[in-house]
């Protein structure tokens, strides 16, 4: 069991399931994987030995819709993964399975091991899974989406419940060759304990099972729906140099997963730079494919080649401008190093397609000080995931990860100026910046480590005043998180808070070791951090985390580390704030939003807004989110004052008229109430004016 290790780390509550120790090793006694000792990475423990950790199931019962003779349900809980259930082939899915535990119990996850006599008819793909006390009342779903087509063992990780039933009902066949569905065996596992109010601490709710690692994730603003992707394979970066990227889709409305094999842009998306830009486009560039560009467009749901970089690049970080354009610098973690090839920055101009080089744009002033740079004798980690923001006459502000900050200009070839250093920070690679205030130049950053591996993190907090660009700007030290974190996520919401989420106390890459399990949230408001409610599934090095459109949080991925690792976490939990429950725990009744006058404004612009429901005092703007490797670059709130309602929910709000502001391309629109409940979003284009 890890929970030992959570509680240590994480006092206040630990509710992961219980788990079983790995075995030494992934892959073998020797070698690395991205800079990380395979001796150290966790192995993927038998199936024998996951199974024993499961309750034990005697006297356990198990009903089912229909089966086949010599197939029958019961077979799920008889012990041998030999025998298999299968359903009636005249039976249309879907078709469910209950298992009755006979008493009730704190449960945290199932795992599902699908038939292992060489036929794949039956696996399950698209899924919900349901706990319930009584086995009438069942409720929403616990976990849904779907699981990748293979004979391996498969694993729902949920926020703990009590039930004595638990449902699995299969909605699709993985492959699509059969209306069947099939499993072997079923376990279920206990939890430490239920989770706290939400009220207070919001609520883990919803998994979304997923057939790949979302390393890399963005909205679709066409459709609300997540986008997500891993690499050329679903649950690993290497081997192979990778055409392809294995890509996923989750709808919030339907709940479902579509997946889809990219192969026309000649693209291994991993490690990109990821931005979106003024049309909403998804930029995904360089990575392991360390050339190339793929554009993605929500209104055709396609993919396309947008041209391949000046330099070669992975692990770079990019920012969409005031402009429109698109700026990029660093990464050495492919296309060779900066200290051959210095990965200065590129613009990208989207009325053309074309990359350009901006040698005015030095990267050697952002380098953080790693010591596997110096061990290696070259810079491989040192220009890595900077913290970029696009700001006012198309310049871009570099807030971290290095300690020394500087001011990027992108008119001709470029220009550098130095703005300081962060304070009392030190260097802080895969921390946090967050832009919570967009109006007064304000940026959130928090955690992170002074190198990429081995390094122990830090909770310290910093908040960054911008001016007008190759100005210094104002840094204030700030009282630090309760707990040190390294590959987090952090999300600006609609009241104005930051969401601090996952991340690792001893940064390393390909482990569930030393998992920060409890998120906090900031209030600018008072500076403080506030615990919130655990979750139930470590969130360490390539997780991501995405504000959704209805004001809850995605926080998904971990891994990609290939077949053998015990640490590839293809699923994300969905997280509901305290601003959507009442006092009790019941759910807060919600504004909503009507109408908006156009879906379209240019900065200075206005909008008028109908609603309806309880009554609304303000509106925010939210950009939308991508981001991989712990950076999103796009994010940014704009707190908007109606100039006053006509008595019938109508409300005229003005859209700051500085697009290094109001960034152009799309955004969140919320109704907020006075307590802070906000609306679900509806999506507005900024353009420039």
């Amino acid at each position: 069991m890890r929970s030992f290790l959570f509680v240590l780390l994480c006092p206040a509550w630990s509710l992961a399931a219980p788990q079983v120790i790995p075995d030494n090793n992934v892959l073998a006694k020797s070698g690395t994987l991205d800079g990380v000792p395979l001796s150290a990475i966790p192995a993927k423990p038998p199936v024998s030995r996951i199974v024993a950790a499961a309750i034990p199931r005697d006297g356990w019962t198990v009903t089912c819709d229909s089966s086949q003779a010599g197939n029958d349900c019961s077979n799920v809980i008889d012990g041998s993964p030999d025998t298999f259930w299968l359903t009636d082939s005249t039976a249309a899915l879907p078709q469910s399975i209950v298992v009755d535990m006979q008493t009730p119990r704190i449960v945290g996850n199932i795992t599902i091991q699908p038939r292992q006599d060489g036929t794949p008819n039956g696996n399950i793909g698209q899924h919900q899974v349901f706990l319930s006390e009584d086995g009438t009342n069942w409720g929403n779903p616990v976990a849904v989406g779907r699981y990748f087509d293979d004979a391996k063992l498969k694993t729902s990780i949920f926020t703990p419940g009590s039930a004595r039933y638990v449902k699995i009902t299969s909605l699709s066949e993985a492959g699509n060759r059969a209306s069947v569905m099939s499993i072997a065996e079923v376990n279920v596992y206990d939890a430490t304990d239920l989770p706290p109010s939400p009220a207070t601490a919001g609520s883990w709710g919803l998994t979304v099972d997923m057939p790949l690692v979302p390393v890399s994730a963005a909205i679709e603003w066409a459709s609300g729906r997540l986008l997500i992707w891993s690499s050329f394979s679903w649950n690993g970066f290497y081997g192979a140099s990778g055409h392809q990227t294995i890509t996923a889709s989750y709808d919030p409305v339907t709940q479902l997963v579509s997946d889809k094999v990219i192969t026309n842009t000649d693209h291994d998306m991993f490690c990109e730079g990821l931005s979106l830009d003024a049309d909403g486009r998804i930029f995904a560039v360089g990575g392991n494919s360390d050339r190339g560009t793929s554009i993605y467009d929500s209104t055709s749901d396609s993919w396309s080649d947008g041209g391949d970089l000046i330099k070669p690049r992975g692990y770079q970080s990019q920012a969409t401008l005031s402009d429109g354009r698109i700026f990029t610098i660093g990464a050495s973690w492919s296309g060779g190093s900066s200290t051959d090839n210095p990965k200065d920055g590129e613009i990208y101009d989207t009325a053309t397609d074309t990359w350009s080089a901006l040698p005015g744009c030095p990267v050697d002033p952002m380098l953080t000080s790693d010591p596997e740079d110096v061990s290696l004798g070259h810079i491989y980690r040192g220009d890595n995931h900077g913290w970029l923001f696009g700001w006012k006459d198309g310049s871009v502000f570099q807030a971290g990860p290095a300690v020394a900050m500087n001011w990027y200009g992108t008119s001709g070839t470029g220009s550098q100026t130095p703005a300081g250093s962060r304070a009392s920070d030190t260097d802080s690679m895969c921390g946090n910046a967050v832009m919570y205030d967009a109006v007064g130049g304000k940026i959130l950053t928090i955690g992170g480590a002074p190198n990429y591996v081995n390094s122990y993190s830090t909770a310290n907090a910093h908040i960054i005043t911008l001016g007008d660009p190759d100005t210094t700007p104002e840094v204030t030290t700030i009282n630090s998180m309760a707990f040190p974190r390294a590959f987090h996520n952090s999300l600006v919401l609609p009241d104005g808070k930051v969401f601090i989420t996952g991340g690792q106390y001893y940064a390393v890459g390909f482990t569930d070791q030393t998992p920060q399990l409890i998120p906090e949230m900031w209030d600018p408001a008072t500076q403080a951090f506030t615990q919130m409610a655990p979750i139930s599934i470590p969130r360490n090095y390539h997780s991501t985390g995405v504000l959704m459109p209805d004001a809850t949080v995605m926080n998904g991925g971990g891994g990609l580390c290939g077949d053998g690792c015990d640490t590839n976490h293809p699923d994300a939990q969905i997280y509901s704030p305290p601003y959507l429950f009442n006092a009790d725990g019941s759910l807060a009744a919600r504004p909503v939003i009507d109408s908006v006058s156009a879906g379209e404004v240019a900065g200075g612009g206005q909008l008028t807004i109908t609603t309806s429901g309880p009554a609304v005092t303000d509106f925010a703007l939210i950009r939308l989110s991508s981001t991989t490797h712990t950076v999103n670059t796009d994010q940014r709130r704009i707190a908007l004052t109606p100039d006053g309602a006509a008595g019938d929910g109508s409300f005229t709000v003005t859209v700051p008229a500085d697009p290094g502001v109001s960034l152009p391309g799309y955004w969140y629109l919320f109704a907020l109430t006075e307590s802070g409940v906000p609306s679900v979003a509806k999506f507005v284009k900024v353009t420039i004016a």
